[in-house]
């Protein structure tokens, strides 16, 4: 390839549209690489924190220290601590209350534990929606700017004699370039999606078994 039809010769010479395009293409492909860190680092903190709870409510120990200690770090909590913390905390609230029954308790403990679970969800599914935007409609935003270079190329031949390959190449290369740019900015996001989205689902699976066991658990205290 010469250097008349070098990478970053096309794009200076490329038209206004088709520089707007690449533009919001490197700018949607560096967010989403941005987010995408983001997320591969929430998410591994995520699967850390649940192992660590796991391994700590499991291990037969007091509730109400476990609780106690939890709570002294209420704003670093994550993920099952604060699934759990919003569960007990209901629970012996509750249960200070006369007339009532344990089934009433549960139900009060489980629902604060079910819209402790929503936020954790929601905090997990942040920017996904993004990525899935990114990998959606960056192909047909380089396609719109491809199809647009090479309308203008074809335009362009109106005005000479005699056509040539060499008049027409530059301009469907610069136009070209935009496709390739859009694949560049989608591909990634749609893996990085489908990865992340996986995640989050084992993720939720995890919890909702904690809140099963764990209110099952409560209720045997309850009846205790």
């Amino acid at each position: 390839m010469t250097s008349d039809l070098s990478l970053f010769a096309l794009i200076l010479d490329a038209s206004l549209v088709v520089q707007l395009v690449l533009l919001v293409l490197v700018a949607a492909s560096v967010i989403s690489w941005t987010m995408i860190l983001d997320r591969a680092r929430v998410l591994g903190r995520a699967r850390k924190l649940a192992n660590r709870f796991e391994e700590r409510f499991w291990s037969g120990g007091d509730l109400n220290a476990l609780y106690k200690e939890l709570s002294q770090d209420e704003k670093g909590s994550q993920g099952l601590a604060v699934i759990f913390r919003a569960g007990f905390k209901e629970f012996v609230r509750l249960r200070k209350v006369e007339d009532n029954d344990t089934q009433v308790v549960l139900q009060g403990a489980e629902r604060s534990m079910r819209v402790a679970l929503s936020r954790e969800m929601d905090r997990l599914e942040t920017n996904l929606a993004f990525l899935a935007t990114v990998g959606s409609t960056s192909p047909y935003i380089g396609l719109f700017g491809t199809v647009w270079g090479i309308m203008q190329s074809f335009h362009a031949l109106g005005n000479v004699e005699q056509a040539t390959l060499a008049l027409v190449a530059p301009g469907i290369s610069e136009a070209l370039i935009a496709t390739a740019i859009g694949l560049f900015a989608a591909i990634p996001a749609v893996v990085a999606y489908n990865r992340y989205s996986n995640q989050v689902e084992r993720l939720n699976n995890r919890y909702e078994e904690f809140i099963e066991e764990f209110a099952t658990l409560l209720q045997r205290q309850g009846r205790g």
